[in-house]
Order: C-alpha cells, then structure tokens, then sequence
C-alpha cells in the first residue's frame, strides 16, 4: 500500500508549474486519508490536480531582519611584510655563528663574528694618528697665534705670519683626514658583525661556524612575520569602492582572520585591467605562517536591519526576468513571490530582499525537488506550521469526544 502511495506521489511531482526550478529527490505524496492510506489526488477548482511534499524544518525558513555586507572578493598568498637577507660585508673567516633556523632574533642582534684582529689593528692605529694629528693641530693654532700677535706688534714680517697660517690649515686637514680613516676603520670593525636587520625570525642559516666567507655572499634571511600582506588584482570597475582603512574577512587553514587595506595601487595594470590592492593582516601572535594562501573579502558596505533570505531560496524562471522564491500562505500552499534582490553576500550565501517579502514570510529554501504553485507542504517532525497544527488539535479533540477524563 505505502508503495503505491509513493509510485502516484513521484508521477504527481514529476510535473512542474513553469517556475524552472531543478529537480532532486524529495518526498512528495499525494492527499490521503487520516489513517495513512493512499487516495486519489485532490482536485482543486477548474478540475487540476493538487500535490503535496512533505519537507524537513531545515527546508523552510521564517524571513527575518540581519545584517548583510557587500564585498569584493580578493585571494592570494599571505606574504611577510618584510624579508631581510643579510650579507657579508667583507672577505673573512667566521669565528661565531650564533642564530639558527627559526630563532626569534631582535632588530641589532648579533648574528655572527668575523675575525677581526686585522680590522682592529687599523682601527687602534687610525686612533693613535688622530690624536696625533690632535696635537700638531693645537701647537700649530698657537703658532699662528702668537705670530698674528707678532706681527701686529712689528716683531715679524709678514711671510713668517703667513708660514705659521699654513702650518695651522696642514695641521686641521690632517687631523681631518685622521677622523676619516677612524671612521673607515671602525667601520670595518663593525662590518665583522653580523647583526640583525629587523626583530624576526631566522628563515635561512647559510654559514656555518669556522667558514670562509666571501665578500657579498648571502648568510641569513630574517623575516618579520608580526603582520602579513596579501596583494590582490581587484578589477577596475570595482576601485571605485575600494578605500585604504576598509576592512576585510579573511580565511586561511580554516581560521576566520580580520584586515585592513593599507595601500591601493595609483594606475590600472593594462594588460588584466584590474588594480593592485595591498592588504595587511596582524600576526602578532605568529600562528599564520608566511605564504598561506587565504580568501578573502573587502567589506565595501554594510547594511543593518535588512530583511535577509538564504541566497539558495531564490528561482530563477525561464522566460521571466525577475526572480521569484517560494512562499508558504495560510493554508501551507506554496505561491510564487516574486522578490527584488540587493546585496548578494556570497561567502554566507545570504540574499538582501529589497521587495516582496515581510518579515514572518515562510519560504522554502535549497534544492528540494520539483515545487509548484498550490502545492501543499507538510513539514515532517511536527512543524507543519499553524493552519496543519490546529488541525491536528481538532483532529485530536475529535478522538476524544467525551473530553478529558475525570480525577
């Protein structure tokens, strides 16, 4: 019997009403008795058959208000905001090498040390020659004094004053040369250190302790990873939306992440006709890693208070331009309302309607098989909705008829 029921429910639905919905499999069934059993289809007026399909609560939704965004959708590899090789300086022999793969470093650590003693040695001698220099300089300046005194009193003539003037200038470059090759030489000092560029973590290690370096060569990469940036190709009819500050919903390995852009690019890439957006995302924590690849969104607008749908509720008919979702009236019938769409926010597949629905409308969502105008719906589990559940209670009243029994 619950055979035949089914086989004259599957021919009942197969028929659909226009609305151009796909098919899937759902369970329908024709009217029948209160005990179950298969009957004929019910005829609505004019004589056409009337169809029913039970659906599950999750397949009918109550319209309500929420907030929906409008976004751009951007994707690509999170990179670090910085990454920093450090090479070597000078030609030497490594006498420490103090930092590994994945060691946290600061901005100034040292990282490795050259030998130095050759480099010392002609930073200890620029020094002596520049306090030399130093001294020359003062006996000189007082030379020249005095001869200036000398001179004006008629003790000296002229050329001598003017010998004790350029011994003073040889004595002032000299010491100025003296400074310059201190700087030079305490510079090449400096250079047998290797310190760290910026606060980060060590990627690459390419020396090791007791090797020969040759000047220029690369020895580590350090990479601060604190925030990471995403560059983004957005296509240029959407810049106009795009502003530096907006935020940005991020995913990556399964993490909900929240950024910001912090720089748009000033010209339009003709080959792609798309614009260059760089958006940032903090990592203080370090639990990103460099080179995640992440999806994302621009939140250009956010509206509140929308009336909001599931986006899987809305139909699409062939022949007609506005689309339309299936709504259930009083008597848990289904009617085609057609609805005007705002935002569509498709990483949450929520639809804004900006016309025809209100809120408590109930709507069928998802793909459940071939639906119709008139169609009646039984909602399996016991949310049938009010018109079935009154019935039942009348139905109910009806089994008992002598009321409820006595103390």
């Amino acid at each position: 019997m619950f055979v035949t029921a089914f086989l004259l429910a599957a021919v009942g639905c197969s028929k659909d009403d226009g609305d151009g919905a796909p098919a899937s499999a759902a369970a329908a069934t024709t009217k029948g008795d209160s005990a179950g059993r298969s009957g004929p289809p019910s005829a609505a007026p004019g004589g056409r058959r009337v169809t029913s399909i039970i659906l599950s609560a999750g397949d009918v939704k109550t319209v309500e208000r929420g907030t929906i965004e409008a976004g751009i959708a951007v994707s690509g590899d999170l990179k670090a905001i910085e990454e920093a090789v450090v090479r070597a300086r000078l030609e030497g022999d490594l006498v420490g090498v103090y930092a590994r793969e994945g060691d946290h470093v600061r901005q100034g650590q040292l990282l490795a040390r050259f030998e130095d003693s050759e480099q010392e040695s002609n930073r200890v001698s620029a020094v002596a020659d520049r306090e030399a220099a130093q001294s020359d300089l003062e006996t000189a300046k007082w030379n020249a004094d005095q001869s200036d005194q000398l001179f004006k009193a008629g003790a000296i003539a002229e050329r001598d004053l003017r010998t004790a003037q350029q011994t003073f200038a040889a004595a002032r470059a000299r010491l100025a040369a003296a400074e310059a090759r201190v700087r030079a030489t305490t510079s090449l000092v400096t250079d047998t250190r290797a310190l760290a560029p910026t606060t980060g973590v060590i990627a690459k290690r390419n020396v090791e302790n007791g090797e020969h370096v040759a000047r220029g060569a690369d020895m580590f990469t350090v990479v601060r990873s604190d925030v990471l940036e995403l560059a983004a190709a957005v296509p240029a009819r959407q810049a106009g939306e795009i502003r530096v500050g907006q935020r940005v919903h991020f995913t990556s390995g399964g993490r909900e992440l929240e950024g910001r852009v912090a720089r748009i690019a000033p010209t339009i890439d003709p080959t792609n006709r798309s614009i260059a957006v760089y958006v940032q995302v903090p990592n203080g924590a370090g639990t990103l890693k460099g080179n995640a690849f992440a999806t994302g969104r621009i939140v250009s607008r956010t509206v509140d208070g929308a009336i909001v749908i599931p986006s899987t509720a809305i139909r699409q008919a062939q022949g007609k331009d506005k689309p339309f979702v299936y709504r259930l009236d009083a008597g848990d019938a289904l009617e085609q309302a057609p609805v005007t769409v705002g935002i569509v926010d498709e990483s949450e597949s929520m639809a804004e309607i900006l016309e025809g629905l209100k809120l408590g409308d109930r709507i069928v969502v998802g793909n459940v098989g071939t639906l119709g105008a008139g169609m009646k719906v039984t909602i399996a589990g016991g949310g049938e909705g009010p018109q079935q559940t009154g019935n039942r209670e009348q139905g109910a009243g009806n089994r008992n008829p002598k009321g409820p029994p006595g103390p």
